[in-house]
């Protein structure tokens, strides 16, 4: 394996990280602000088709060819998929269970991807970074509350669907770190993802009969412009490109990062309160990712 695709994160990687879960953490609060004008899975699939436009186009300018044949057409085929699946499963599981235990149960794409990174990309985490993985999740359990196992099944069925769609995020990032696309150019995965996600995320909207009645505000189609124009269109590009070169683990450790971001998004946007915990998840997270990225 080439050595640049497990190195540890310098401190322009993290940064970077830092910038992506930022951004990340807040679109949970652009998709909420735009929910009551646009439902879910046709939010899911304008954004998908109008970031798809703009990769398209960025990447010609860049003289990138998307049709290339290169060797990266299944795994292109699985990852997409894979991303397609990852909505399929979240926004109908939102019906079933609260939004924080949602983020909760997402995020444990990390560990996915580290037990998928040891079995089959060969890389091996040490104690101490199993370790700091168990800590960025205890951070989580204190920021969004230890779940409650009282409110029925259904919210059960949810808690799954989420766990369902962490482990599709993480098996996104194995596909791309374990075939031939981890040598292709960051767009082509990207549009691989978006390009096969689009027909489902839009059978998904038909099967659930969504409708909008009246054109969106101005207020909603710029919430609706971030996702495609900054989220989905330049940070996902800009992570695919860093798990080419960085280790898949230890990039997957820093999105614990996201759901605090997204909780101090609903303080300072939605006005929710934050508890003494939010400090001590904090504390906590971050003492994960040192363990994770500790140096030999």
């Amino acid at each position: 394996m080439n050595n640049t695709t497990s190195r540890p994160l310098d401190a322009v990687a993290a940064l970077i990280m830092l910038g992506l879960t930022l951004s990340w953490g807040l679109n949970q609060v652009s998709v909420k602000l735009t929910l009551p004008e646009i439902p879910p899975f046709m939010q899911a699939t304008v954004r998908s088709i109008g970031a798809f436009a703009i990769i398209a186009i960025w990447a010609r300018s860049r003289g990138v060819s998307l049709t290339a044949r290169d060797g990266t057409l299944a795994g292109g085929l699985a990852a997409g998929v894979l991303f397609g699946i990852e909505f399929l499963l979240i926004f109908p599981g939102l019906t079933f269970t609260a939004a924080s235990r949602a983020t909760l149960f997402i995020y444990t794409a990390p560990f996915f991807v580290a037990l998928g990174s040891t079995v089959l990309l060969g890389e091996r985490l040490r104690t101490v970074q199993w370790l700091g993985l168990l800590c960025s999740f205890a951070g989580l359990v204190v920021a969004f509350g230890v779940p409650d196992a009282s409110r029925g099944g259904t919210q059960l069925i949810g808690d799954l669907m989420m766990v369902g769609a962490g482990a599709a995020w993480g098996a996104t990032t194995l596909v791309i770190k374990g075939t031939k696309l981890r040598s292709a150019p960051a767009e082509k995965v990207l549009a691989y993802q978006l390009a096969v996600s689009i027909p489902m995320l839009a059978l998904g909207a038909l099967i659930m009969g969504e409708r909008m009645t009246a054109m969106p505000s101005g207020f909603a189609l710029s919430w609706l412009a971030y996702q495609t124009f900054w989220v989905v269109s330049l940070t996902y590009a800009v992570w695919f490109a860093m798990v080419q070169r960085y280790s898949a683990s230890r990039l997957s450790a820093f999105t614990f990062l996201t759901p605090l971001f997204g909780v101090a998004s609903g303080h300072f946007v939605l006005q929710e309160p934050i508890s003494w915990t939010f400090g001590l998840a904090v504390a906590l997270v971050i003492a994960g990712l040192i363990l994770v990225n500790r140096p030999n």
